[in-house]
């Protein structure tokens, strides 16, 4: 009955990630709660890579032609020069020069903050900000389209992902504000904020293998850790393609109802 529990609690953690990674709400703010509520105690680095990575594959799965594209275009170029492929070849480097700030602050900053800001008065704080920020940009449509970006965009977008170190910032979030706050059109702010994911997420389990290879609790939790890691893939897929349709109406105003919700809830109970 015992493992049942929690396989049934890996398994809720799992649809939480997973629903939350690629949305505006901060899936590593949800997951602090959920833990929270359910009396776990914080599952390492470990389930947060195999979380991640999860998330990772499913929206690599969904941009697998963008993906494919860009690296096509970009080597092309490079091979012939060809203006034609210039706007791939230019994506790819503002991917380059956006992943920056957060690799940087990864390296040397991750444990501080996470040691720091891992209380759910901090996640609460950070959803409010997250829902004013929304608010603010609810309005915005950008004309800039994958020809027009900016090293300067790139960096603006990237020291917002920076941000989204502090648990409760969501990343997804933070990039595409920032993404339309400079001027990009929505389908561009969507596409640049997950191009960046991917390349620190990859970076993030490269970094973090060894924390998987020396868990202790590896063999005790790699059936619930296999359950979180299945659900989050699957809860990644469709919660992204949901978002995507909510990006293309230019309906980010309901996340940031949620997030004011969300935060002053936390505030008042707990």
């Amino acid at each position: 009955m015992a493992d049942l529990v929690t396989w049934l609690k890996y398994l809720l953690l799992g649809i939480v990630q997973g629903v939350t990674e690629p949305i505006p709400v901060s899936s590593s703010g949800h997951l602090i709660i959920v833990q929270r509520l359910l009396g776990m105690e914080q599952n390492g680095l470990s389930f947060e890579i195999l979380t991640n990575t999860a998330s990772l594959i499913a929206i690599i799965f969904i941009f697998r032609k963008d993906i494919k594209d860009l690296i096509v275009g970009a080597v092309r170029y490079l091979q012939t020069r060809k203006t034609e492929y210039r706007t791939d070849f230019m994506f790819c480097v503002y991917i380059i020069v956006g992943t920056i700030p957060a690799a940087v602050a990864a390296v040397f900053f991750k444990d501080t903050i996470e040691r720091i800001f891992t209380s759910v008065h901090t996640v609460a704080i950070s959803l409010l900000l997250t829902g004013v920020a929304l608010w603010l940009i609810r309005n915005l449509r950008g004309q800039k389209r994958d020809g027009n970006l900016s090293i300067r965009d790139a960096i603006l977008v990237g020291l917002a992902q920076a941000v989204a170190l502090i648990p409760g910032i969501s990343r997804s979030g933070s990039t595409v504000i920032a993404s339309i706050a400079v001027g990009m059109k929505q389908e561009t702010a969507l596409k640049f904020s997950f191009m960046l994911y991917i390349p620190i997420s990859i970076g993030g389990l490269i970094l973090g293998a060894s924390d998987i290879a020396h868990d202790p609790n590896r063999s005790q939790l790699a059936f619930p850790y296999l359950i979180a890691f299945i659900t989050t893939l699957v809860a990644t897929y469709f919660a992204m393609r949901w978002f995507m349709g909510i990006m293309a109406k230019g309906n980010l105003i309901y996340f940031s109802y949620y997030c004011f919700v969300a935060g002053i809830l936390l505030l008042i109970l707990l």
